[in-house]
């Protein structure tokens, strides 16, 4: 018992200590994810209240499907699939989908700093020119992202924002682990041609893309 118990993750072992009637692992939890869920909601609705709101619902969630968790070291996905499937719902409930929202207005968090859409250019890159390139690329993406198919944007944000591996990501969407590549593969393929049409150099663009 005890050597399997060792190959839980550290948010496993909060689950089963939560499963287990212990109330400051659910406060571990929360304190832990709801930076990563509030950037989340704000990126895919725009809106900050909202945001708050889709956070405390999904950390509810949490608490109430605990017993539906199995300690497989796929946290990540149990909890981002609570979030998704949230946004979902949300969507369908509203008369405007709200992952599409103007993407012309600058999406910001709680201390009023601007979340960067992507890590397009070297992290050396630290000329006036340079920055204002990564700006411009960023809101490009950010325009661009809102054209895709729901499936592909939410596969690219929850890998690439969320830092969710791909077995998470297909965890989290549902799906299979193929299939979270392939869409993984297309989103990218689709923004680097889209961005090269705007003018962008393809040298600029996912310059430190390894996957």
């Amino acid at each position: 018992m005890s050597s399997s118990a060792c190959t839980y993750s550290d948010d496993d072992q909060r689950m089963i200590r939560m499963q287990e009637g212990d109330a400051s692992a659910f406060d571990e939890l929360v304190s832990l994810w709801q930076g990563p869920l509030f950037g989340f909601f704000l990126r895919n609705t725009r809106d900050e209240h909202l945001s708050e709101d889709l956070v405390q619902e999904t950390l509810l969630r949490l608490y109430r499907h605990c017993w539906d968790y199995l300690p497989k070291g796929l946290f990540k996905g149990f909890l981002f699939r609570i979030a998704r499937n949230l946004i979902i719902d949300h969507s369908r409930r509203t008369t405007h989908d709200v992952l599409l929202r103007s993407v012309r207005s600058h999406a910001r968090g709680r201390e009023g700093e601007e979340f960067d859409m992507l890590q397009l250019v070297p992290e050396n890159a630290v000329s006036p020119f340079d920055r204002a390139m990564e700006r411009e690329i960023a809101l490009a993406v950010r325009e661009l992202l809102h054209e895709l198919p729901e499936e592909q944007r939410q596969t690219f944000l929850l890998h690439h924002y969320q830092s969710l591996t791909l077995s998470e990501v297909a965890d989290a969407m549902q799906t299979s682990l193929p299939t979270a590549k392939s869409r993984l593969r297309l989103v990218k393929e689709k923004l680097r041609h889209l961005l090269v049409c705007r003018g962008f150099t393809d040298e600029t663009i996912f310059e430190n893309d390894s996957s």
